[in-house]
């Protein structure tokens, strides 16, 4: 990866407000409305003792790389190619690939940055144990990261114009949400939602975090479906993406 068009795709986000603030301060901020309400910071019988606080950190953590990977990622990739920027690449020393493979690393580290804001605020606001197995955490976390940029390249891969590319994400968006746990903890759900949504990379995702918070080795299952994930995804984004 050429490090000049790694800075340059750097600096660019920086100078995008919307950007910033829904992909690195958004998660943090909801994590803080939550834990300014009181029975969130109260232990729950149906969550075996953990207080709804402690179940939404790792969800702050998943709504930063779903709002990276679908939202953040497609926006830029689809303007690069709808403005032709891709095209005029080709023919420079630089190719596109370099430009990709920047814009992938920024969403990552910005979204990864951000997970370790809400785990950071979640442990000094409202006194959430730092996850007890940080080895399985950061492998949970890197399996995660790179299946919502993956999902991200596959929105890009059938989005022609910002606007479908938009549409897309949007309807995608929301499913995922709901997967990793925004309105209603995987742990709290019903057996057999709880087990479909565990199917699914941001359910799987919630799940080996949440192992991982407590001092367990995340399920090799949960692993495993972020890891399939990431493949099939990585390849669908491959085969259907187009640099014109």
């Amino acid at each position: 990866m050429n490090t000049a068009v790694l800075r340059t795709e750097f600096r660019l986000f920086r100078r995008e407000p919307a950007a910033v603030f829904w992909i690195f301060l958004f998660p943090t901020l909801l994590l803080a409305i939550l834990g300014s309400i009181p029975s969130f910071r109260t232990a729950d019988t149906s969550m075996h003792g953990l207080r709804p606080i402690d179940a939404y950190v790792p969800v702050a953590v998943l709504i930063a790389l779903i709002m990276s990977g679908v939202q953040g990622l497609p926006q830029v990739l689809t303007g690069y190619r709808e403005r032709g920027i891709l095209r005029r690449m080709s023919v420079t020393p630089v190719r596109p690939a370099a430009l990709l493979s920047a814009q992938m690393a920024v969403q990552g580290v910005v979204a990864l940055a951000s997970a370790l804001l809400a785990v950071v605020v979640g442990r000094l606001a409202f006194r959430v144990r730092l996850p007890e197995q940080p080895a399985g955490y950061l492998l949970a976390l890197l399996l995660a990261a790179s299946a919502a940029l993956a999902l991200g390249s596959v929105v890009s891969a059938l989005s022609r114009t910002t606007k479908i590319a938009s549409a897309v994400g949007s309807a995608v968006f929301f499913p995922m949400m709901f997967c990793a746990g925004v309105w209603l903890p995987v742990q709290s759900m019903p057996h057999a939602l709880a087990r479909v949504v565990q199917l699914t990379p941001f359910g799987a995702a919630a799940r080996a975090l949440d192992q991982a918070a407590a001092g367990h080795w995340p399920g090799w299952g949960h692993l495993g479906v972020l890891a399939l994930w990431t493949v099939l995804l990585t390849a669908g984004a491959a085969r259907r993406f187009r640099w014109e």
